[in-house]
């Protein structure tokens, strides 16, 4: 594992950006561009991302950024490899960044063209679990009871399990991600410049501003989705999967922590709390947790 001191000092998200307070995606780009270090044409469809970069002529990032519609970002890559190729320059990566709506949602038949056609590029999702750039509405990977400006009582479905239907494109590379552990964030987008062909991160970022917390409690957050079974950190190099050991040790339900406390500290979740608490709905998202970690295991062990 790599040491904190040993990554590169370098800066490729630059001071100044219109990032909000608090914002995780900013922890997550420097940590994938430090790990690429720079070498980099970054795509980026309608999303939080494209307004921190800036409005032209400045720039947030110190790297190419090609902004693209909505539900192109799969196939902009392809045209940018496209691109590279034919000017010989096979050892740039090019790297989508798009939210949860521009993958999940909008962008999911660009996403498959690409990763069907074989495309040498890397797809990050970075998921805040909602549209945060237009208004908090809700997108396939809200979670189940969450609270936004069209769920205003709750969603009332679970959110898409998008890892499985990237997974059925048999990318090179497949892994997740927290900010909440940026080494794991880091070294997983070193292998990932290593490796040919298409390959996806999907990376659990809190939204201060739509999820409704403290700014400070980002990273606290992100662990507690780990530690209580919600998230779960691995990795899939071809058909090789192993769950990191983040997660491994909450492997087993005896050793995570309630759901319960990681809903409270989120005002999307308080009408869970007030004025009573829901046990129902609050036991439907710890059986959804064990849902998942049977799901995950069954199809990739």
């Amino acid at each position: 594992m790599v040491a904190t001191r040993d990554m590169p000092m370098k800066e490729y998200v630059l001071k100044g950006n219109a990032a909000c307070a608090g914002c995780q995606d900013m922890v997550a780009l420097r940590h994938a561009h430090k790990a690429l270090e720079g070498d980099v044409i970054q795509v980026v469809p309608a999303c939080c991302t494209s307004v921190v970069q800036s409005l032209w002529p400045k720039s947030g990032l110190a790297i190419p950024v090609l902004n693209t519609a909505f539900a192109a970002s799969g196939a902009t890559a392809s045209g940018v490899r496209a691109a590279l190729k034919a000017k010989g320059k096979d050892d740039t990566q090019v790297m989508v960044w798009a939210g949860d709506g521009g993958t999940f949602d909008i962008g999911i038949q660009a996403l498959s063209g690409a990763f069907e056609r074989r495309t040498d590029f890397l797809y990050v999702c970075y998921n805040n679990q909602v549209y945060s750039n237009t208004g908090t509405q809700r997108s396939g990977a809200t979670p189940l009871y969450a609270k936004t400006t069209t769920t205003w009582y709750g969603k009332s479905e679970p959110e898409k399990m998008l890892d499985l239907i990237v997974a059925a494109h048999e990318p090179a590379y497949q892994a997740t991600a927290s900010t909440a552990y940026p080494r794991d964030l880091y070294e997983k987008f070193q292998r990932a410049k290593e490796i040919r062909g298409p390959k996806f991160i999907h990376i659990f970022i809190p939204c201060p501003q739509a999820w409704n917390y403290p700014v400070e409690k980002g990273v606290e957050i992100g662990k507690l989705a780990v530690e209580t079974g919600y998230w779960i950190q691995w990795e899939r190099i071809g058909e090789d999967f192993k769950l990191n050991r983040h997660s491994k040790r909450y492997q087993d339900p005896e050793k995570r922590k309630p759901i319960e406390e990681f809903l409270r500290l989120q005002g999307r979740f308080s009408h869970l709390f007030k004025p009573k608490k829901d046990e129902k709905k609050i036991q439907d998202l710890q059986n959804y947790v064990q849902h998942r970690w049977d799901v995950l295991l069954r199809t990739f062990t």
